[in-house]
């Protein structure tokens, strides 16, 4: 019952952050609505303070004066009360305290009370009381508990005043200022106590209308602030809006995107070096796409311009090497040379035109159901003579039942082939292992080696174009260089994954991924990518993924490369040319 006021809360809580993240207008009129709001509020107090200090000591300098007025006149008229008993004290008190409380102060009458301090002059108490009875009730307020320190003080001689609330008049109760003074007369009467209590009637609606005034300005003056904040800041905040989508429209690339000038000031500077910095950017990078369709399409052509030559020179390198035997040893070992270099360079002419192709974006799928394991079965054996000659062994690990998916046999055979043959070349001598696994959504294949592996970052390189993990060696074994970078153009072709892990010493390992179902977005591979028998430099997965807080699991940056993008491709990783990647 309680989840869902919580849970509601909790959302807006965020959308709350996640707007006051995001708008620096609204941060801005915020911290300027609490902060006006603060001074106000303090400015607000001080001035209701002081007028409502000022108008109490108005009151009380008032009302001292009258108190002294009204303690003169008393004593005057009990100068000739000689004794507690006389007849003439219960018949002046009364007429005393009648003519001092006949004065209106405060929007109400001021209640004077006379009353005794020795107890001898009960009667006199009783007189009084009667008197003040049938006008109000404040002999009662006086004699109340509430007044204790005040008649204390009294009793003792001073003059002394305090602040009551109380029911005077049986109106409700209000605001009193109770002052309390000793009245002595000439003769033996013993000494009496003249109370008043001044109404603050006047007094408190004032301070009223002066809170309630200073209240409703300083809520329009926060509220005229923050819509003052809120028109500068848009003022600012606009053109740096317009600047953020316009970047935005340039990296999505609308390159004639610019922004309004409009003045000499700041904002205008601003809007006109921004679009300086966007036509620069624009030139350069139409530079930089012309130069790539240049470099793309003169590789393009020179790949098809060394055809016919060496077309050519095949056909003569062919006869020279089918009668090598009737010529001299070295001559026959030189026809040897030239029918292999002749193989390189075909196959670097091939990788070359391939490369072209996926470039210019050329590049089609011809995908349709396939047995994988056959696939993998048959790379494997034929590469078993290039393994025997390496002196290491190929050890496969597929599924007993058929592997169906939706692929392109010829782009997957070699991917594969290039893989296995990677492996067979750096394993010295020990053994390769290949293995096929497949789930519900993916099919994967790893080809692990034991040879000198790969240093730390290497993993982010070895599919770059004709890059080598040691270039001091001589390219007298492998291929042209651009097999990796084509296996991963192939794999990206599928929507798949094509990754490498490696430490030194330890060997290396490639696992291809591809989906069941052509088109579909990977979310996971069946295998590991991180093998078993070797040490983890860092935290993975069960499969060496790692796993996003708000999503599918992802390839663990660290550790793969050629990882797949928005639409479910692998994006591969940018490198020193472009973004494909080459043999090790």
């Amino acid at each position: 019952m309680r989840r869902g006021p919580i849970r509601q809360a909790g959302r807006v809580w965020t959308r709350a952050r996640r707007a006051w993240r995001r708008s620096l207008q609204l941060r801005v009129v915020s911290i300027t609505l609490v902060l006006s709001a603060l001074v106000v509020g303090i400015f607000g107090f001080v001035v209701a303070s002081s007028i409502t200090t000022g108008l109490l000591d108005a009151k009380v300098r008032s009302a001292s004066k009258q108190v002294d007025q009204g303690v003169a006149y008393a004593a005057s008229q009990l100068k000739g009360v000689t004794q507690p008993g006389d007849p003439a004290l219960l018949n002046t008190v009364p007429t005393v305290v009648a003519a001092l409380g006949n004065s209106e102060q405060g929007g109400g009458q001021v209640q004077v009370v006379m009353r005794a301090s020795d107890s001898s002059l009960d009667p006199l108490a009783t007189q009084a009381q009667s008197l003040a009875r049938p006008k109000a009730g404040a002999y009662d307020v006086v004699s109340s508990p509430r007044l204790a320190d005040l008649r204390r003080e009294v009793g003792r001689g001073k003059v002394t005043r305090q602040w009551v609330t109380a029911d005077v008049d049986g109106k409700g109760e209000r605001r009193y200022l109770a002052f309390g003074t000793p009245v002595n007369s000439s003769g033996e009467g013993g000494q009496l106590e003249l109370y008043y209590l001044f109404p603050l009637d006047n007094e408190v609606a004032t301070v009223d209308l002066v809170r309630t005034t200073l209240f409703a300005t300083g809520v329009a003056l926060v509220g005229l602030l923050a819509m003052v904040a809120a028109l500068v800041t848009r003022m600012v905040v606009r053109p740096v809006r317009v600047a953020a989508r316009t970047a935005q429209r340039l990296s999505a690339g609308l390159l004639d995107q610019r922004m309004e000038v409009h003045g000499e000031d700041d904002l205008a500077r601003l809007a006109a070096s921004f679009n300086q910095m966007a036509a620069n950017l624009q030139r350069q990078i139409v530079r930089l796409e012309e130069m790539s369709r240049l470099q793309r399409r003169f590789t393009s052509d020179v790949s098809h311009e060394l055809r016919t030559p060496l077309t050519t020179v095949r056909m003569a390198a062919d006869l020279i090497f089918a009668s090598r035997e009737d010529y001299e040893p070295a001559v026959a070992r030189s026809a040897e040379l030239l029918q292999a270099e002749l193989d390189r360079f075909e196959g670097l002419l091939t990788d070359l035109l391939e490369i072209s192709r996926f470039d210019a974006g050329f590049a089609m799928l011809d995908a349709e159901p396939t047995d994988l394991v056959p696939v993998v079965q048959r790379v494997v054996d034929g590469l078993a003579s290039v393994a025997e000659r390496a002196g290491c062994t190929v050890e496969l690990d597929v599924p007993t039942v058929p592997v169906i998916v939706e692929i392109d046999p010829r782009r997957i055979e070699r991917v594969l082939r290039n893989l296995v043959g990677n492996a067979v070349e750096h394993s010295e001598g020990r053994p390769v292992r290949v293995t096929l696994g497949a789930d519900e959504s993916a099919v994967a294949v790893t080809v692990r080696d034991h040879g000198v592996g790969l240093r730390p970052g290497e993993e982010k390189l070895v599919f770059n174009r004709f890059w080598r993990a040691d270039p001091s060696r001589a390219r007298q074994t492998g291929g042209s260089g651009l097999g990796l970078s084509i296996s991963l153009e192939d794999a990206r072709l599928h929507g798949g994954w094509l990754e490498a892990w490696g430490a030194p010493g330890q060997g290396a390992q490639f696992r291809l991924t591809l989906p069941i179902r052509a088109g579909d977005r990977l979310v996971s591979s069946p295998l590991n990518l991180v093998p078993a028998d070797a040490p983890l430099t860092e935290p993975a997965g069960p499969d060496g993924m790692r796993t996003a807080p708000d999503g599918p699991p992802q390839p663990s940056p660290a550790l793969t490369t050629g990882l797949a993008g928005d639409d479910g491709t692998p994006a591969a990783p940018r490198g020193a040319a472009a973004e494909d990647r080459g043999d090790r």
